[in-house]
């Protein structure tokens, strides 16, 4: 084969690639798994994995408060993330792996004494997504 012909053959090979790549972006998109919350409360502890104490509204001194969720169709390795607001603020953000499906999970967060109000935290998958939102007071 000639050096014309054998640049023609890889000029045509390499824009039959071309193609191919092109009509393969047009696949559908590869979903990631989704996450259902079946439950999510803010409590005082954990107790065998199991909220203590849970509300919407804990005094001034409380110290310490838990955002305690039950994850169904989670896939082992997903991850969600408690990201934690004082108001309008965001003060926290945890991640958490999903071990399997039911799964339990929980994050702590410190309240001053001063840090009364409102407060939420709000559950969201690795995409960022809220999928879930719960509200609770500090104090007065």
């Amino acid at each position: 084969m000639k050096p014309q012909q054998i640049a023609c053959a890889l000029a045509l090979a390499l824009g039959s690639t071309t193609v191919l790549a092109a009509q393969d972006s047009t696949a559908a998109p590869v979903s990631t798994p989704r996450l259902t919350v079946a439950e999510a409360v803010i409590a005082k502890s954990v107790v065998d994995r199991v909220p203590q104490d849970t509300g919407a509204a804990f005094p001034a001194d409380v110290g310490q408060v838990v955002c305690w969720t039950k994850i169904t169709d989670g896939s082992t390795g997903a991850t969600i993330h408690h990201v934690w607001f004082h108001g309008d603020t965001q003060v926290r953000d945890v991640e958490l792996t999903i071990g399997g499906s039911p799964w339990r999970t929980w994050s702590r967060k410190n309240i001053p004494a001063d840090a009364t109000g409102a407060w939420h935290v709000e559950v969201r998958d690795p995409g960022g997504n809220m999928i879930r939102r719960v509200d609770f007071t500090i104090g007065g």
